[in-house]
């Protein structure tokens, strides 16, 4: 097995590259399980007590580039200002609910993300008040990327 470790976006993120047949990789992102399909296929190590250089992982990586295996719950942000809430899902955000400065309770609807031609209602996971809106309305985000900040 091996392991690397990235930070992308200043989130930490490791793979470990359980095995690799054909075209399939068995990869693991920060401990969750993937079959991931290769645009080409690796050749298997001669000896399996070589360890493989790391340009023969490369197309696994790079395969793996950047996702967010499970949507991140809300967590302080780093300037200490409030609680982060970030998109469970990659999608485009169709609406944001809030405003800065007003006060939201847990559970309350903040933003609707469109994932998959669904719509998905994004709730607060505190009670507080808008500290920042930090995407606008038709925005492209990724899995976990940070929404709006409630202190």
């Amino acid at each position: 097995m091996k392991t690397y470790k990235f930070r992308i976006n200043g989130k930490p993120y490791q793979v470990d590259i359980n095995g690799i047949e054909g075209k399939i990789a068995e990869v693991s992102v920060n401990g969750v399980a993937y079959s991931v399909e290769l645009d080409d296929e690796v050749a298997a190590p001669a000896a399996p007590a070589a360890p493989a250089a790391p340009a023969e992982a490369a197309p696994a990586v790079q395969t793996v580039q950047a996702p967010v295996p499970e949507a991140a719950p809300a967590s302080p942000a780093a300037s200490g200002q409030g609680t982060t809430v970030h998109s469970p899902l990659p999608g485009v955000i169709i609406s944001i609910d809030v405003r800065e400065g007003q006060a939201v309770k847990k559970g309350q609807k903040v933003a609707v993300l469109e994932a998959m031609k669904m719509e998905n209602e994004i709730q607060s996971d505190v009670d507080g008040t808008v500290k920042a809106i930090l995407v606008q309305k038709g925005d492209s985000v990724l899995e976990g990327a940070d929404l709006l900040t409630i202190g």
